[in-house]
């Protein structure tokens, strides 16, 4: 029982790794609206393509993202839903708080 317990804090804790930067959470807020390529992605989050890849090839390499090449494009999309709804539990309630305050 207490293997079972510490594999899901260990998943809990990496899920939390790769959410914890401000980017990533952004990438997962604009793959939450679809599919986009790097390009898109890099107009809508504002921070310079290698700093977004390096940032996409880490959730991707945590299974967070999927992506797909057409052409000279990648496209990435969200690939764990968990990661999404961790994402809007957290973001919801930091944003209530600080309403309140």
């Amino acid at each position: 029982m207490s293997d079972e317990i510490d594999e899901v804090f260990d998943k809990a804790a990496e899920l939390f790794a790769v959410l914890s930067t401000p980017i990533r959470l952004r990438i997962i807020s604009q793959l939450c609206q679809g599919e986009k390529n790097v390009g898109q992605l890099l107009e809508s989050i504002g921070v310079a393509q290698p700093n977004m890849s390096q940032h996409l090839n880490i959730m991707y390499r945590s299974g967070v993202l999927g992506k797909r090449r057409q052409g000279a494009q990648m496209f990435y999309r969200i690939a764990d839903e968990t990661a999404v709804v961790v994402c809007r539990a957290v973001c919801t309630q930091v944003a209530i708080e600080a309403d309140v305050n």
